[in-house]
């Protein structure tokens, strides 16, 4: 059992982890190509640009991250997925809030999708943060174990 527990990412796992750095980078680079090829725009078209770019570029980090450890995670893949998908919704919460405040309207649709991506990805990190608790805490209970015989 503690084999198991110690084992590296699964090969589906790494896949999907592949798939999400290549997803990162290929957003990050239309929207990049989408963003040179414009030159007239208004300066929050530009700010959102590139935060997109930049949140793009931090999950294909990330992907990349994941897939070259070659040490057991522990749910810490979760975890670090789980904060970025809060810092995600932190930027497009604040600049929709900015954008709201510039032209003096609040829309309530948009009030509730802020809302409705901040629980989500709140529940996220909650999941993650407790599915890497539970994890350790079997690791130590077999180690425990494993020592008394």
């Amino acid at each position: 059992m503690l084999a198991r527990l110690d084992a590296p990412l699964s090969l589906r796992r790494r896949v999907g982890y592949l798939a999400l750095t290549f997803t990162g980078l290929t957003a990050s680079a239309l929207i990049g190509l989408l963003w040179a090829t414009e030159p007239g725009l208004p300066m929050r078209t530009n700010v959102a640009f590139a935060v997109l770019v930049v949140i793009g570029l931090c999950w294909a980090a990330f992907g990349g991250w994941a897939v070259t450890r070659r040490t057991p995670l522990f749910a810490r893949d979760r975890v670090v997925a789980g904060w970025l998908g809060v810092g995600a919704w932190v930027a497009f919460s604040v600049g929709a809030l900015i954008i709201s405040l510039l032209r003096h309207d609040l829309e309530p649709a948009l009030l509730g999708v802020v809302l409705l991506l901040g629980a989500v990805a709140a529940l996220n990190l909650r999941a993650a943060h407790r599915a890497r608790a539970a994890l350790l805490r079997r690791r130590s209970v077999l180690a425990e174990t494993a020592k008394g015989e």
